[in-house]
């Protein structure tokens, strides 16, 4: 079963909790703090995989988790890192989160990280100083990200296969390639899109048989955007058109004009091919031509009969002509702009805006319910929040000791905070100072 769409929800694994430990062996009453760091949490990366060729997979197992980071110990053992989840994805997948795209896998084993594991807390060897011998703090790792993703496929291939209903494709990619798609005289017989490899002149291309498109294809109507979307991906369109049609121009128009209007398709190179030509009069055909070439002067028009292979091995070469040329008019930068992209996924970084510092907050007084709440946001002191457990308190005052060194404090105390007044950050809460 060919699935193009799905949705799944990704849980990133958290970080391990460090640990509040003392050295304690005989003639050593008071080692000091030897607590470890926890483990990072496990990352979902995606890998493009050439062998896999659906998305149904997600459908089933709708939900995926990698593994948490384990917690520090004593005698400063770190806990282990959690393990990536690999998951494997057909080439062409495009993940996007609220709109977004966090990626989009092209070629084969090309990966990227879609949900970044939680970082472990420090354990309390890292807070001891001249003045703090015996600290008593230790972090909680960070949660991993989690959200839901929606996955689509976008089919790439050289060459795609356009036209109205029982316009011949399928019956062309079964002739030309080894595919084998359903065949039958009666339209939306393809509800799948398929593909094929074609071989002339020791030139392979590949081929995908976009099924059958409607005038409003590109606001939805029949198979409309389930399938326009592997357009997209194609080098050069095959535009079939049924030499038996009343008007083969303005079967021509509706499909070219429903391409237009769906993404950036106005520039893609197209050829044009009249389908079950024969035993047809060359007259008829000549008519045919003349009415494609009136809605685009610029067509090249082909014709051709499957059943015969009329016209196939012109078409062929004229095929890979085209997708070599697309080939050669590909910006050199374009390749370079996909990598940084990707390598903006890849990379486990904070992403901050150019106007952003990392040490930037915000306080917003939030009265909900009747209650007032102090709510600050910012990503470091964000970041301090989620690695700092509530249960002690010395992790707690730490919080507020950075808090006052950042202004957030001096902050809240303008905004009229009171030393009961609940704080919330990262959507943790507390009180604005210990004792009151």
């Amino acid at each position: 079963m060919f699935v193009d769409t799905a949705k799944v929800k990704l849980q990133a694994g958290k970080g391990g909790d460090g640990a509040v430990s003392f050295r304690r062996e005989i003639y050593i009453p008071k080692g000091g703090p030897d607590g470890g760091d926890g483990g990072k949490g496990g990352s979902i990366v995606f890998r493009a995989d050439k062998d896999t060729n659906t998305l149904l997979d997600f459908r089933f197992n709708p939900e995926l988790k990698a593994e948490d980071g384990k917690n520090g110990s004593g005698s400063r053992s770190a806990g282990r890192s959690g393990k990536d989840l690999i998951v494997e994805v057909p080439i062409g997948t495009v993940v996007r989160h609220d709109g977004k795209i966090l990626a989009d896998l092209d070629r084969d084993g090309e990966e990227a990280i879609i949900a970044k594991g939680g970082d472990g807390g420090f354990g309390n060897a890292h807070f001891k100083s001249s003045t703090r011998q015996t600290p008593l703090i230790a972090e909680v790792g960070e949660p991993g990200e989690t959200f839901e993703a929606e996955l689509e496929l976008k089919l790439i291939a050289d060459v795609g296969l356009v036209g109205l209903p029982n316009a011949g494709k399928s019956t062309f990619l079964s002739v030309v390639s080894n595919a084998r798609p359903e065949i039958a005289d009666y339209p939306f017989t393809t509800l799948t899109p398929q593909l094929g490899v074609a071989t002339i002149d020791e030139q392979d291309i590949l081929i995908a048989d976009i099924p059958g498109l409607i005038e409003g294809a590109a606001d939805g109507k029949g198979l409309g955007h389930d399938f326009l979307r592997h357009v997209d991906r194609t080098a050069v369109l095959l535009h079939l058109v049924d030499v038996y049609n009343d008007d083969a121009g303005e079967s021509y128009r509706v499909i070219r004009g429903e391409l237009d209007r769906y993404g950036e398709l106005k520039k893609r190179p197209e050829i044009v091919a009249l389908t079950k030509c024969e035993g047809v009069d060359a007259e008829i055909i000549a008519m045919q031509k003349d009415s494609i070439l009136k809605v685009n002067p610029d067509a090249t028009v082909f014709a051709i009969s499957s059943a015969s292979k009329q016209g196939i091995t012109e078409l062929l070469r004229a095929l890979v002509d085209k997708v070599k040329m697309r080939a050669e008019r590909e910006p050199a930068g374009a390749e370079g702009e996909k990598l940084g992209n990707q390598l903006e996924v890849k990379i486990p970084v904070i992403q901050l805006g150019p106007e952003q510092l990392v040490d930037a907050w915000k306080v917003e007084k939030v009265v909900d319910a009747g209650e007032t709440k102090f709510l600050v946001t910012g990503p470091k002191i964000e970041k301090f929040a989620r690695r700092t457990d509530l249960n002690n308190y010395a992790s707690v005052n730490r919080l507020r000791d950075i808090m006052k060194k950042l202004g957030i404090r001096a902050e809240l105390t303008s905004q009229g905070a009171e030393p009961d007044s609940i704080i919330e950050i990262a959507g943790k809460q507390f009180t604005l100072v210990e004792d009151y």
